[in-house]
This record gives C-alpha cells, sequence and structure tokens, in this order.
C-alpha cells in the first residue's frame, strides 16, 4: 500500500521545503498532458502554500533553460519555448498543428471563440454560407474546439466553444486575451459580420 503524500514536510528547512514544493508543482506540471488548476497543484503542497508563488519562484528557476511555465485558462503547463520549435521540428518527427487547417478554417475557429457557444447555423449566418461537418470534425479531432451546450433553439443544436488546447496553440491565458475584433477589422483581418 502506498504511503500517503507528506505535503507540510517538517523534517525540512524551510527552503529545502519550499524547494522540494517547487519540484513537486514541477513533476505534476511535466507529467500532465493538459493544463493543471491551482486546486489540483495545492493537493501537493497543502492548501495553506501560495501556489502562485511557487510557479513564480519555479518560472524564475527555469529561466534559461529550453522549457518554461505558461498558463491558460485556469491552470499551468510547461512548454518547450517558442525560440526552440525550427530544432524539435528538424530533430522529431512533430507534425504542425494548423497543418490540416487551411485560411477558412482559422476563421472559421476565429468565429467560434469569438461567438461561442455558436452553432453550425450561427456560423452559417456569419459566413454566408454552410459550414462543412468535416470542418467541425477536423477542429475537433485538434481539440480545438468542444461541443458545447445545446443551443435552445428549436431542436436544440450542439454548440461548439474552443477549449484548452486552443488557448494552448494560441498561446492564449483566457479568452479575455483574444485580440479585439475592431482592431481585427482595422488591420483588415476580420469582417463587421465576423
Amino acid at each position: 500500500m502506498a504511503q500517503p503524500l507528506d505535503r507540510a514536510l517538517e523534517d525540512l528547512s524551510p527552503d529545502l521545503r519550499w524547494r522540494e514544493w517547487m519540484r513537486r508543482i514541477e513533476a505534476v506540471l511535466f507529467a500532465s498532458s493538459r493544463p493543471v488548476s491551482r486546486d489540483d497543484l495545492a493537493r501537493v503542497v497543502g492548501q495553506d502554500v501560495s501556489v502562485d508563488l511557487l510557479i513564480e519562484d519555479l518560472s524564475a528557476d527555469l529561466e534559461g533553460r529550453a522549457f518554461e511555465v505558461a498558463k491558460a485558462g485556469d491552470g499551468w503547463f510547461l512548454r518547450t519555448r517558442p525560440i526552440y520549435a525550427p530544432a524539435i521540428r528538424a530533430a522529431a518527427d512533430v507534425g504542425d498543428l494548423f497543418q490540416d487547417l487551411n485560411d477558412f478554417d482559422i476563421a472559421v475557429l476565429a468565429a467560434i471563440a469569438y461567438h461561442q457557444p455558436v452553432t453550425r447555423d450561427g456560423l452559417k449566418d456569419i459566413f454566408g454560407k454552410e459550414i462543412n461537418r468535416d470542418l467541425i470534425g477536423r477542429l475537433h479531432a485538434q481539440n480545438l474546439i468542444a461541443t458545447g451546450p445545446r443551443s435552445p433553439r428549436r431542436g436544440a443544436p450542439y454548440t461548439f466553444v474552443t477549449t484548452e488546447q486552443f488557448l494552448v496553440a494560441f498561446d492564449l491565458q483566457s479568452l479575455r486575451d483574444l485580440p479585439d475584433r475592431e482592431m481585427l477589422e482595422d488591420a483588415g483581418v476580420g469582417s463587421g459580420d465576423a
């Protein structure tokens, strides 16, 4: 039977205790395939310990390393620093997340991000044409969108929302970090309808 996790670490000096808590958080972030919430991290260090301060210190400790702590939504994760992306692509068989997406696919993804939860009919209203189920399927397969709540409209169609993977892919902490739509329109990226 596994021993319970000693969160207090009272047998360690304060400096060593803090360092051990940082390493625990680092290990959890390293092992996780998705951002880890503050509550989940608190389970390995105790509720009275500031996870935010531990994250700050871990980030400082990783300065100059090839990876960093990043925030997405309500959680944190470890990622390779963007400067090393070409080296990773050169050495490993790492596919580009967006290789299967064309400009229209990205536009639909942006519409979902800005109008979520949105139905396929809502997307049709935005773009003036039917949105192919295959496109929705590709965005789902790459975990950029998920099924949201059913619409209160007749037939209760499914809605679509973005995911944590969407935030990670676009280096956003939350949807509040999306560029202002008016700014995009002024730059000629969007239209007044989207």
